[in-house]
């Protein structure tokens, strides 16, 4: 049993060796590499699942010395905890699900290998990042992570579009990044060690042990979260990370990159004070709401699903803010299903409209892609909230720890929260209605057939994880290895799930008033300059790209001048040429002329007489 996690995770990784190295041209054994080091992963993952509870969570720690170098030891383990476990079911399982859910949407595509190589190595940093048990560890494979969103994102390289949006995603992370390094390093440099078992255990024991470093150190690491999990302000790069394949979308939004910010929040919940939380709440907040603007306006059917992740980011962090980290991987797993669940259907009716993307270029779905159709539905049920489905349980978990900060006299966030619920179910319901009702709106809506059974299967299996994900008691089984205690009642719970279905209603009755058989947006037509707005995301991409110019553009140029006159031209060419003007000068002196040379000779003892002569009068 003690081998499983490492089989776990070196698995992918070996699968995407064995398809760069030898199978490359075999497309068929290629997928079945990639999926099968994956299912076996899922299967391993069961079999520790079933050990933990059995074993009453009791699972050592596998810890081997990576690096010694004085006082700073690095280790490279395995963490198996209920946390750790759980996101080896969502990795493993969602993850598996879009494996196999990619060989028919990819079926054709002349770097068909290329794309499972690349999947396999995404899903062996995720892996890793999961199993790290100190900060040193989860950065390395943070890293890698992001290298394998460059080549996903921009698996399409040939078109611009895709090249720069892979560019993008890189360069924000690693602005997130920095933060995350610098914060690691403050953490190392007070604590003395980078283990979040000792950081654990000595924050117990001694809660000032960070010093007055503590909230700065914890707001840096938040900053790696910030670039993941793609929180205001860094993030603009995931909605352009849908020039990627629709399954890489799926695979990016539910169960690996962006779940990797949240997942580290609540692995080192621990090291954050109250202040640095109080920020990290507001950050998740203001992410949720402008996400959920956002999303109201777009088109492109990938672009909303965009959007709702971030929005949904947003409540996950904002949960960890309230210090209600379990809620936050509550509603991480079941996110995790339900997104996945909406990416592939909304691939299969991308695959069955060749390609189309724009929601208005749809229509008439419902009968023409029934199980894709009905799939859809239960995702967009549970994102929405709508009870029993999973998205309601999770969603109360988050805004009944919200409500809680009522009592400090802060009930602004629990607003947030409930305007959000009730703007997701508006644009959600308004991709629903537009895509799959009223009448076909292109020919190929009016052409389009249900996808082939190798992507239906994936959306049923999804659809039911949706519906019965919120049963399965995910809160109180991560809270003990958390450090919190679990209340399966919230104080605020009525009051939460009151506003909640109130926010629903006012939803569906919106979004049906608007959108029930519509030609065209009425938001846009009645109120262009709102919707200008929303459309184009707030201008936050032209602000940035403004500020790039007069401070990157400026620097640039200026650091162009220095290279130009002061490096080049004054330091390497002035050197050159007072190298070259005494060469000259020294080389008059060189006449091979006999009576010059004792000319010579005669005026330098002259000058030495002189020089000692005139020492001894002074």
């Amino acid at each position: 049993m003690l081998t499983l996690p490492w089989i776990i995770l070196f698995l992918p990784l070996l699968a995407a060796l064995g398809i760069t190295l030898a199978t490359r041209q075999n497309q068929k054994l290629s997928a079945n590499l990639s999926i099968g080091a994956i299912g076996i992963g899922f299967v391993l993952s069961l079999l520790l699942f079933i050990r933990y509870l059995f074993n009453d969570g009791a699972v050592p720690e596998q810890v081997i010395t990576w690096l010694d170098v004085g006082s700073l030891k690095v280790s490279f383990g395995i963490c198996l905890d209920s946390l750790s476990i759980l996101m080896l079911l969502v990795v493993t399982g969602v993850g598996g699900l879009i494996h196999w859910y990619s060989q028919a949407y990819m079926a054709g595509d002349k770097s068909y290998s290329r794309y499972f190589a690349s999947l396999s190595f995404f899903t062996f940093s995720m892996l890793g990042i999961v199993l790290a048990t100190d900060f040193m560890q989860m950065f390395v494979f943070w890293e890698l992570v992001g290298v394998s969103s460059y080549l996903l994102i921009g698996f399409w390289f040939e078109k611009p579009s895709a090249a720069d949006a892979s560019k993008k995603a890189f360069l924000t992370n690693r602005i997130g990044d920095f933060g995350f390094l610098v914060g690691i390093i403050m953490i190392w440099g007070v604590a003395g060690t980078l283990s979040f078992t000792e950081l654990k255990r000595l924050i117990v024991e001694k809660p000032e042990a960070l010093g007055t470093f503590a909230t700065m150190a914890g707001l840096l690491v938040f900053c790696g979260a910030i670039g993941k999990s793609a929180q205001f302000p860094l993030h603009v790069w995931l909605p352009d990370a849908m020039e990627g394949p629709t399954p890489v979308s799926a695979l990016i939004h539910a169960a690996t990159m962006v779940a990797a910010g949240v997942y580290m929040l609540c692995r080192v919940f621990p090291i954050f004070t109250p202040d640095a939380l109080m920020v990290i709440a507001w950050i998740g907040g203001i992410t949720a709401l402008l996400a959920a603007l956002m999303a109201l306006q777009q088109d492109d059917i990938k672009r909303i699903l965009a959007y709702s992740t971030l929005s949904q980011l947003g409540y996950m962090v904002m949960a960890v803010g309230v210090h209600a980290p379990a809620a936050a991987m509550y509603h991480l797993t079941t996110h995790a299903c339900f997104k996945a669940l909406l990416f592939l259907g909304a691939g299969s009716v991308i695959y069955a409209l060749h390609h189309k993307q724009d929601i208005w270029q749809m229509g008439g779905l419902r009968t023409k892609m029934p199980t894709t159709y009905w799939t859809f539905l239960v995702g967009t049920s549970a994102l929405c909230g709508v009870f029993p489905l999973s998205g309601f349980f999770s969603k109360d978990a988050i805004l009944a720890s919200a409500a809680d900060t009522i009592h400090g006299g802060n009930g602004i966030l629990f607003g947030i929260g409930i305007l959000v619920a009730m703007l997701t179910t508006w644009y959600m319901l308004r991709l629903f209605l537009v895509t799959f009702h009223g009448k076909a709106r292109t020919n190929a809506a009016e052409k389009a057939v249900e996808s082939p059974s190798v992507m239906r299967v994936p959306l049923v299996i999804l659809a039911v994880a949706s519906a019965i994900a919120g049963f399965i008691g995910i809160e109180g089984f991560t809270s003990r290895d958390l450090g919190i205690e679990f209340h399966s009642e919230h104080n605020h719970a009525v009051l939460a799930m009151a506003f909640n279905l109130l926010a629903l209603m006012f939803g569906v009755s919106v979004a049906f008033t608007l959108y029930w058989k519509a030609e065209t947006d009425p938001v846009e037509r009645h109120h262009g300059m709102l919707s200008s707005v929303l459309r184009n995301r707030f201008y936050i991409d032209e602000i940035y790209e403004f500020f790039i110019l007069i401070t990157h553009e400026t620097l640039s140029y200026i650091a162009a001048w220095v290279d130009r006159w002061v490096i080049s031209g004054l330091m390497v060419r002035g050197a050159h040429g007072a190298a070259d003007l005494t060469g000259r000068v020294l080389r008059m002196f060189q006449t091979g002329n006999l009576q010059t040379y004792a000319f010579l000779f005669v005026i330098g003892i002259a000058l030495v007489i002189y020089v000692i002569i005139g020492r001894h009068v002074l």
